[in-house]
């Protein structure tokens, strides 16, 4: 048994490391492990800053090793599905929705440490904005001041409630709705898209199945293996291949939807516009 992880790699070989500290923590052990040749899954988001982030990428791209950033729902096996429904389309409007209780810890409710609803819950909508929209241009963000999990349990710095308003560059619009409820309420996780010939809904955790249509036809579709067991399959699949570009999340991917969330959080901060 290791106190430090810094024992765990000095002190016998390592085929692979699970990287699960809060985020303001990723940086020091996930470069270490890839400098030691370790395959690294790393538990999103990738850090609590771009100059963290920027590290790990250029770590990843020197090392021979696999890393896996843990994006789960860019596992989702029904967005295969979604991208062909919409192949040759302009995607016009993502909505999505992540409303529902979570376990609290102390550093999610720091903002400093772990940026809050937003880089904890938000940046999994934002990730999937990416995949189906392309990639975010300006971000606008307004946060409630009601508490809700809050209200009733441990207080932190960071908001319950807020909406994200994502710009892409193809011209196209997502909103992020991000609640974190008390505990026993009913969660919702979906995204709705709307497109030049097709109008889709992808329900996530639990059901995680695509309904819809698309030029007139019925798209019915639902996962066979839950998103997070595909997500470690395929990293186990990459790193015994030696690929790194074969997992579902890649650090620079990662990298660009923190860069994504932090404008969202400064966008909050502000009022204002910001610029990914």
């Amino acid at each position: 048994m290791y106190e430090r992880w810094e024992e765990l790699l000095e002190g016998e070989p390592v085929d692979a490391l699970w990287v699960c500290l809060p985020p303001l923590l990723h940086r020091e052990p996930t470069i270490a492990a890839l400098h030691h040749g370790v395959h690294v899954y790393l538990e999103k988001p990738i850090a609590r800053g771009l100059e963290d982030a920027q590290a790990i990428v250029v770590a990843a791209e020197e090392s021979s090793a696999v890393c896996a950033v843990g994006y789960q729902w860019h596992a989702t096996e029904v967005l295969d599905v979604l991208r062909a429904a919409l192949d040759g389309q302009v995607v016009s409007l993502v909505s999505g929705r992540s409303m529902g209780p979570t376990g609290t810890r102390p550093w999610f409710l720091d903002r400093a440490q772990g940026g809050g609803n937003v880089l904890e819950r938000g940046s999994h909508q934002i990730d999937l904005a990416r995949v189906i929209a392309g990639d975010v241009a300006t971000v606008q963000a307004a946060a409630s001041s009601v508490p809700l999990a809050q209200a009733t349990g441990e207080r932190g710095d960071i908001e319950d409630a807020a909406t994200l308003v994502l710009r892409h560059r193809s011209g196209a619009l997502t909103t992020v709705v991000v609640a974190w409820l008390g505990a026993g309420q009913p969660g919702t996780y979906e995204i709705d898209v709307a497109a030049s010939e097709a109008t889709l809904r992808l329900a996530l955790d639990p059901e995680f199945t695509l309904t819809g249509v698309s030029r007139g036809e019925q798209v019915e579709a639902r996962s066979t293996q839950h998103p997070f067991e595909r997500s470690i399959a395929r990293f186990l699949d990459a790193a015994r291949a030696g690929d790194p570009s074969a997992v579902f999340c890649t650090p620079a991917d990662a990298a660009q939807t923190l860069a994504v969330a932090n404008a969202c959080e400064q966008a909050l901060a502000t009022g204002n516009t910001v610029a990914v």
